[in-house]
């Protein structure tokens, strides 16, 4: 049933903070910025953010609702929806001894409503249980690009995997270098699915973006521990590692499948014989003249 919009507005403006500081266990999307109520400019532009969300948490999940209704199967009905992208952050880091453990941003894992384990268990999914995250024409906003970043990416879609299923309903929580290979923001909205398709890897080639990365005398030791925290990989993203305190990205300018070796833009690389290799780092590439 739909909601009544004036119930959902007057709940927004009581507990959705401006910066969506939705915690995974419970459904708050709320401004850092406490309103003033006895200052009318402050009271009227919290407001109105509050209408603008409760407008877009309505539509999605009326879309979701239609995602439902209409499914062929009780597998399909939960195998697909629309969510709003917020942030990962350490808040969502699991505790020490879980193998995600400070990888929070440094691995492919999100954070997602309790429909995708209902997905995995109706769908008989295998390990790993890969997501596909993506832009949808029309509905998610323009394309932003963060001055200074590291990635430049204009990728549609991603795949990865589960860090947790306790994501509000319409919600999904993103590692920075997702939202970034997707140029989206905050409250932006995609698609995504459970997806069982993806080939297994075979092998792997990454470009440094530092060639300072090279200088580390068991570099390709760390890169074989580190991809252990990526589910799968998305060719033409730019995904990062940490070692010894200090964070290093890669570009992912090649995948192949097992067995034949084909060329593919997506492929899982947990429990795979992959082959891993560096291109030429970034910064010794020559510059056009």
């Amino acid at each position: 049933m739909r909601k009544i919009l004036v119930t959902v507005l007057f709940a927004c403006v009581a507990i959705h903070r401006v910066e969506c500081d939705v915690t995974h266990t419970s459904r708050r999307a709320a401004s850092r910025a406490v309103p003033n109520y006895q200052n009318d400019a402050v009271f009227g532009s919290s407001w109105e953010r509050a209408r603008v969300l409760a407008e877009l948490e309505q539509s999605v999940e009326d879309w979701n609702a239609e995602v439902v209704a209409t499914a062929s199967d009780a597998a399909s009905a939960v195998a697909k929806r629309r969510l709003i992208v917020m942030p990962l952050d350490d808040r969502f880091d699991p505790p020490p001894g879980v193998f995600s453990h400070g990888h929070v941003q440094t691995g492919d894992k999100m954070s997602l409503p309790k429909n995708f384990f209902a997905a995995i268990q109706r769908n008989n999914a295998e390990i790993p249980w890969l997501f596909e995250v993506s832009r949808i024409k029309g509905i998610t906003s323009e394309r932003v690009t963060v001055p200074d970043s590291a990635q430049e990416s204009n990728l549609d879609k991603v795949v990865g995997g589960a860090l947790d299923f306790r994501s509000p309903s319409n919600y999904i929580f993103l590692p920075k270098w997702m939202i970034l290979a997707l140029s989206l923001k905050p409250g932006d909205v995609v698609e995504v699915r459970l997806i069982t398709t993806v080939p297994p890897g075979s092998a792997v080639r990454l470009r440094p973006l530092k060639s300072e990365f090279l200088k580390i005398n068991n570099h390709q030791a760390v890169l074989e521990t580190e991809l252990k925290h990526y589910s799968s990989l998305t060719r033409g993203s730019t995904i990062p590692f940490d070692y010894l305190g200090k964070r290093y990205y890669f570009d992912v300018v090649d995948l192949r499948s097992a067995p034949r070796g084909e060329k593919v833009p997506i492929a899982k690389v947990q429990d795979c014989d992959l082959a891993a290799e560096f291109v030429r780092a970034k910064d010794q590439l020559q510059k056009p003249k």
